[in-house]
């Protein structure tokens, strides 16, 4: 059995894999100890074979992770780094170790799925929205603030929003709260159309659109283009990535 880990910004989420075997876990890490987090939720796992992870949490996060695993297992994490070339996934930057993880790992599962022009949207505390040709090379992405981001960096910044919990379905918020809801999922939204309508024009015809992260079930109704929800898109491209792993 292999467990796969991606630990994000905010939530913890993981795949006990084997053949005929995908058990799919998550649990929020933000604004908790770290340490309980994994207790309440791995506390009770099989000892894995291989463990295989992407992180874009915090150093202190990913440190208190691999400890645990080592102490509890006395097996150490393999840790992913984005490659020059994986998988038939060519890379764009010019130092690809500079590139998130849990991106490349999308980028790796939808190059498993599809030969076709691709953009991935991630709606996660960040959102992402990555560009993947036919021929398999990365064209390149954008990163922006996700939604809890957006409304806490308001919330941050003004002396008269208070942080209360909106309705966010309609453009025209009828309270304070309404209007913060509103503006911040209409803005995310946006931001997304306009950055698929580019990529999309660029790539050309017949591009796919898949959508992952915490936040994409709120994102998908509004996206005015055809689009598949694929909640664990970076689990099964680690799981893809474990097959050469070392």
């Amino acid at each position: 059995m292999r467990l796969l880990v991606d630990l994000g910004n905010s939530r913890l989420k993981w795949a006990q894999s084997a053949p005929n075997i995908w058990n799919i876990g998550t649990a929020v890490h933000a604004g908790q100890r770290m340490e309980s987090v994994l207790d309440a939720a791995w506390g009770k796992l099989t000892r894995p074979e291989k463990i295989l992870m992407s992180s874009v949490a915090t150093s202190d996060a990913c440190g208190t992770l691999l400890a645990w695993c080592q102490r509890r297992w006395s097996l150490a994490p393999v840790v992913v780094h984005a490659q020059l070339e994986q998988l038939g996934v060519k890379h764009c930057y010019a130092q690809p170790e500079t590139f998130g993880a849990d991106r490349w790992a999308a980028l790796i599962a939808v190059r498993g799925l599809t030969k076709t022009n691709v953009c991935i949207v991630d709606c996660g505390t960040a959102v992402t929205v990555d560009a993947l040709a036919a021929s398999g090379e990365f064209r390149g992405g954008a990163i922006f603030p996700g939604l809890q981001l957006l409304r806490a960096s308001l919330l941050r910044g003004t002396g008269g929003i208070h942080a209360a919990e909106g309705e966010s379905d309609s453009a025209f918020g009828c309270s304070t709260p309404d209007a913060v809801a509103a503006g911040t999922l209409q803005g995310l939204i946006g931001a997304v159309t306009r950055l698929l309508e580019e990529q999309m024009r660029v790539l050309g015809a017949g591009t796919q659109v898949f959508v992952t992260g915490g936040d994409a079930p709120l994102l998908l109704p509004h996206l005015k283009v055809p689009a598949k929800e694929v909640p664990d898109l970076v689990l099964r491209g680690l799981a893809r990535i474990a097959e050469v792993a070392a």
